[in-house]
């Protein structure tokens, strides 16, 4: 199902923050927990400072979903809890309404591979209002880091100018779940393959690696080791030639290769590790070169990002393949994307919706009320804006997008017209098959492509175009203006 990791037969309804069962607990007291409400989830501002997210954890999400319950071990658990007074944190009345529960929500999402913006609802949960408040954390967990790595994969990706890029980020990841959840995401954002095996064995995704240093350092010299490793691996070969000295460690894989050949055998090729990398696959490739050996690869690793991965090819660093870790799944320079989750509408005791919204002193933190889709409007092929609107109203006619700024732009009848969100669930019960990975990092390929005129002029930079439909928007302010007036 869409390359989970998460295991069969959990139960991750804990997988919450205590407060969202507080609130649960709340809402049951006080008769609110069968209430109609409609969530979204989206984030505020575009990560590592670029234009655009890549929207991915959605079929993580729906594996924690499909097997949204509160087990028996669960409710005792919670049962146990004791309050600030040494009184049971949870009336046994209240587990027993856990216990029995389960997932009754109607979920539409973005799905994954899909370039969004923020503002955007990534994921819509509409349902009774506990049970679409405890999956808040669980939501957020996959989403978020997800999307926030599968950004950067795309960002790299797109900084490596069609060279594949592999994710050597295991070591150096946030814990095993991390590990694996970042070599997912890798993945979706355009990575070629992973050098995580269980990512490999779990996820189907491709394996690539070369050896150590230390596999270096086990025999008495690098021609020996080389030429123990060719023996060993005769149809795998990729030389690590930084152990001592570059520009001789690459004369020693010139042997062990024409070695290799002579036997029938094709060495793939070698990989830098350190150094001034540019400098040093020049002289690699003329030596490969003048051996002979053109067919041979150079791969670079070393703390490589998007960033470095520009200024090395600006530098004219004849590299094949890419090797990125630390920097890609930790997100470095950027360690969570930030999205929220926010109370959108609220059915009253007689099934009208009331909408809801955030105030807040800083205009980009005030939420949007309502039921909300996306719509992204295309010209000839290519993205020129999305309007977010109500679907209790729907858009109307001629469809206008009102930014943030006041700013508006048309989205005309010729235009090609798509709604983003999907159905996922309907009444708990999932209608959606997430795609295979492979289809997914497609995706994000494909949607780059389409993107390509914006990315190409720096246009995403200074605001790709999204706004809310002018019905909505109205709305919007004449509810912030209620609440303002009320406070007053």
């Amino acid at each position: 199902m869409g390359g989970s990791h998460f295991a069969d037969g959990w139960s991750w309804a804990l997988l919450t923050d205590l407060y969202e069962l507080t609130m649960a607990h709340g809402y049951w007291r006080m008769g609110l927990s069968e209430r109609r409400a409609v969530f979204h989830l989206f984030f505020r501002e575009n990560p590592f400072g670029g234009g655009f997210a890549v929207a991915a954890g959605l079929a993580d999400a729906c594996h924690l979903l499909d097997a949204f319950r509160f087990a028996d071990d669960d409710v005792a658990y919670l049962g146990s809890l004791r309050g600030a007074d040494d009184r049971a944190l949870f009336a046994a009345e209240f587990l027993d309404y856990l216990h029995a529960l389960r997932l009754a929500c109607d979920i539409d999402a973005i799905v994954e591979g899909t370039v969004v913006q923020p503002d955007e609802p990534l994921v819509r949960v509409e349902g009774p209002l506990l049970q679409a408040q405890i999956i808040e954390s669980a939501l957020l967990n996959c989403i978020n880091f997800q999307t926030l790595v599968a950004t950067k994969a795309a960002r790299i990706h797109q900084a490596a100018r069609g060279r594949p890029v592999l994710e050597f980020g295991l070591r150096r990841a946030q814990g095993c779940d991390g590990a694996l959840a970042a070599s997912r995401a890798a993945y979706i954002g355009g990575c070629s393959a992973t050098s995580n095996v269980l990512a490999g064995k779990i996820l189907g995704l491709p394996v690539r690696g070369t050896h150590a240093h230390s596999w270096v350092l086990c025999f008495a010299d690098e021609p020996a080791a080389f030429e123990a490793y060719a023996r060993s691996m005769p149809g795998n070969c990729i030389f690590l030639v930084d152990t001592f000295d570059t520009h001789a460690g690459v004369r020693h894989a010139i042997d062990a290769a024409q070695r290799l050949r002579e036997h029938g055998h094709q060495a793939i090729g070698i990989r830098l590790d350190s150094g001034d990398l540019a400098a040093l696959s020049r002289d690699a490739r003329r030596m490969l070169d003048d051996a002979g050996l053109a067919d041979m690869k150079i791969v670079a690793s070393n703390d490589l990002d998007e960033h470095a991965i520009a200024r090395l090819f600006s530098d004219g660093a004849p590299i094949d393949l890419l090797g990125v870790g630390t920097r890609l799944v930790t997100a470095y320079d950027q360690p969570a994307l930030g999205g929220v989750y926010k109370l959108a509408a609220l059915q009253d005791a007689s099934g009208r919706w009331q909408y809801k919204l955030k105030l807040s002193e800083e205009r980009s933190k005030i939420s949007t009320p309502g039921i909300l889709q996306v719509r992204r409007c295309c010209r000839s092929g290519r993205p020129i804006g999305d309007v977010i609107y109500d679907q209790t109203t729907g858009l109307a006619e001629p469809i206008t997008g009102v930014r943030p700024d006041g700013g508006r732009f048309p989205c005309t009848p010729a235009d090609t017209r798509t709604d983003l969100l999907v159905p996922i669930y309907r009444a708990g019960q999932r209608t959606y098959e997430p795609p295979a990975l492979q289809v997914s990092r497609q995706t994000t390929i494909d949607q780059l492509t389409l993107f390509s005129e914006w990315l190409r002029t720096g246009a995403l930079a200074g605001g790709y175009p999204v706004g809310l439909d002018h019905q909505l928007s109205r709305r919007k302010d004449e509810l912030v203006q209620s609440l303002q007036e009320g406070r007053s």
